[in-house]
């Protein structure tokens, strides 16, 4: 199968290539750490639960992020998270509370919307999305991890916001990413694609599931793709990954090869799911389907994984 220049230059995936260098090293180092908020470069990410705070700039394109001054005006910081430094300047992430952000929305100078509709409509430049989605896993976590899973103390924030510690049993508690498998299995020149009862009504996408604990990426990409669609799968070949901070997923893209075709489809996970050709899926991506069928949009990995296999010009398998 050739390829197919049609589909025009290929987007950046969402979230990643970041330009962040995360400075680990310098975690620790809190006078530093302080000081930072009086650095004339220093810029800071404002987020409110689900939404995020941009500032009207008179263009379609808004600017991400505030001086840790004009931060600081929007509300009281949740807490506050260490994103790293780009060329040499610190990034921070700053959490208010989301009824604060919400009251935001009625200002002029602001723009107040979740991440997700940001992405899609492109809403700030691209090197935003990955601290910005940094930012955001990193807050849900402290959000939702306020006490002690061993004792049930309240816990304290250290290393910048990349550690909780529990001054009553002196467990350290750090973020997690939980690692979701997501795959297009194919057989020969066709690609299984799914729906899930929450997408729109024209879109179909790879199947995914979480990994579990004690499995293998390609032992979850075999049985995540029997489980929900009765297909048994062989070989497996990893793409890339992309960062979800929906809340704090790592996806994990994936090839399979399908060796059968009959499909059992688990309801309970999946709306429908079939067999698409080549031709079907690049029509898909250009929303040129006679149907008016569509795959994901380009912020999210499943759209990369069916144009990689839509362009190229061998069996996969």
């Amino acid at each position: 199968m050739p390829f197919r220049p049609e589909l025009g230059p290929k987007p950046r995936l969402g979230y990643t290539q970041s330009l962040i260098e995360r400075a680990a090293e310098k975690r620790n180092d809190d006078a530093w750490l302080q000081s930072l908020a009086s650095e004339g470069r220093t810029l800071t990410y404002v987020i409110g639960g689900e939404l995020i705070v941009l500032k009207k700039n008179g263009t379609d394109i808004h600017d991400a992020a505030f001086s840790p001054a004009e931060a600081m005006s929007l509300g009281a910081a949740t807490e506050t998270i260490f994103l790293g430094l780009h060329d040499g300047a610190a990034r921070f992430g700053v959490g208010i509370a989301p009824e604060i952000a919400e009251a935001l929305k009625v200002r002029d100078d602001l723009f107040v919307i979740d991440l997700r509709s940001i992405a899609i409509k492109g809403l700030v430049e691209q090197d935003h999305l990955p601290p910005l989605a940094e930012a955001k896993a990193m807050l849900h976590w402290h959000a939702r991890h306020r006490f002690c899973a061993n004792c049930g103390a309240p816990t304290r924030v250290m290393q910048g916001g990349w550690k909780r510690e529990c001054p009553a049993c002196k467990v350290e508690h750090f973020p997690r990413t939980d690692p979701v498998a997501i795959m297009l299995a194919v057989e020969g020149d066709n690609c299984l694609l799914g729906r899930s009862g929450r997408f729109a009504s024209t879109m179909w996408s790879c199947l995914a599931g979480f990994i579990e604990p004690g499995e293998a990426i390609e032992d979850a990409v075999r049985r995540e793709i029997h489980e929900e669609a009765g297909v048994t799968c062989g070989r497996v070949s990893y793409l890339f990954s992309q960062p979800w901070p929906f809340p704090t997923s790592l996806m994990i893209g994936c090839h399979a090869e399908a060796l059968t075709t009959e499909l059992k489809i688990d309801r309970e996970e999946l709306e429908d799911a079939r067999w698409f050709s080549k031709d079907e899926c690049a029509a898909m991506l250009m929303r040129q389907h006679p149907d008016g069928l569509t795959t994901p949009p380009p912020v999210a990995i499943a759209h990369h994984i069916i144009r990689d296999w839509v362009e190229s010009d061998r069996a996969l398998f």
